[in-house]
């Protein structure tokens, strides 16, 4: 009897754990013993570490998209469609044009979406780069910003990319002094944390390096209200921060999905650190941002789990006892460093990250990177 293993979401994690696990299980799947299915709601994948870029006019959106189908192995099968419902009690997920797929195995990589009404005002009175409508909407009024206030705050945490808004503060600190422009530009980072971000020694490597570019750093600010007439952020003390330019990241929500088939106490699939399994599901997988595992929001967080997945579904298709586990590995880059200088964070869970200096060939690293990115997603590096 052919066992069909579904993924479902096609991004970073999704096209990974699929064309692994087509490696993996190749001449089961060609034999007809296994089916491998990837479901995703648009006929594309965004590379979403490009939309950063993109507000600074680097990077255009033909470079951050690829359709799915050409990123997967022929031997998976691709589905261009939303679930919407799932009953882990038959083992079926139910897709928004009415039909239903049966699993034997299941892995959600349904990541994690944008949810700026969560806060009153934000939508209307901020700009994010969390996407291609957004970064073209905001590289417009950047194009235009000659003077004023620009505050880059993070509103809600846990978000995609943990070092994003730090390195937008940076790209954009260079952005202003290209153009004789910065002398006329405040700019100010804020963070609801006590912290600008949850690792100490990241904290002390960037505490200097803002204030040496004259990034004002504002920890503990909780943003509860925008007023987009007035133009003022208001936190949970009731502070209150004028802008001229607001860049935010806003609050991330997990998939309905996961929030009507109950995995979790929250949107966030409940899921084992070390497995990667749902603790509230048999025959699951969770990866990338659906989880809620005690790490970052990080496009190599899905890349690592990916392969974990794969080694373990293919391990329990042959009857084996799996064994590959998730150690919590994770590598951020952080561009924008003075300019034209980057480093990058590595570390697994519980430590505290390897920080090497910034350099012009991590920068450049960095950026051919995201050109090979493509290839990553095929499984290829």
């Amino acid at each position: 009897m052919k066992q069909r293993i579904l993924v479902v979401g096609g991004g970073s994690g999704g096209t990974i754990v699929a064309n692994r696990l087509a490696g993996h299980l190749s001449s089961e799947i060609r034999s007809g013993d296994v089916e491998v299915v990837v479901i995703n709601e648009t006929s594309y994948q965004l590379y979403k570490p490009l939309t950063l870029y993109m507000a600074f006019g680097q990077n255009e959106e033909s470079e951050a998209k690829r359709p799915v189908r050409d990123l997967l192995n022929k031997d998976v099968c691709f589905i261009q469609d939303r679930g919407v419902n799932l009953d882990l009690d038959s083992k079926e997920l139910e897709l928004a044009s009415g039909k239903s797929l049966s699993y034997d195995y299941l892995v959600l990589a349904t990541g994690s979406k944008l949810a700026p009404n969560r806060v009153p005002g934000l939508k209307e009175g901020g700009h994010h780069f969390y996407g291609p409508k957004g970064s073209n909407e905001l590289r417009e009024e950047l194009a235009e910003f000659e003077a004023g206030h620009l505050v880059v705050s993070v509103v809600g945490v846990p978000h995609m990319c943990p070092v994003a808004p730090m390195e937008f503060s940076f790209i954009a600190d260079n952005w202003f002094r290209e153009r004789d422009l910065r002398d006329d530009v405040k700019i100010t980072y804020t963070f609801p944390g006590e912290e600008m971000i949850g690792k100490e020694n990241i904290v002390d490597w960037a505490t200097p390096l803002l204030e040496e570019r004259d990034i004002n750093l504002k920890s503990g600010f909780e943003v509860t209200e925008v007023d987009p007439d007035e133009k003022v952020l208001k936190s949970s003390e009731d502070e209150e921060m004028e802008y001229d330019l607001l860049v935010s990241i806003p609050p991330h929500r997990g998939d309905d999905l996961v929030t009507r088939a109950d995995l979790g106490e929250g949107e966030w699939v409940e899921t084992d650190q070390h497995s990667l399994e749902a603790e509230r599901a048999e025959d699951v997988y969770a990866i990338g941002d659906a989880t809620d595992l005690p790490t970052s929001m990080a496009g190599s967080v899905a890349h690592y789990e990916s392969g974990v997945v794969a080694a373990r579904l293919a391990s329990q298709i042959r009857g084996e006892v799996p064994t590959a586990r998730y150690d919590g590995k994770t590598i951020c880059f952080i561009d924008g460093v003075d300019g034209n200088k980057a480093t990058f964070l590595s570390f697994n869970y519980g430590e505290e990250p390897d920080i090497p200096p910034e350099s012009k060939l991590i920068h450049w690293a960095k950026h051919s990177y995201n050109k090979a990115y493509w290839l990553t997603a095929k499984g290829l590096l």
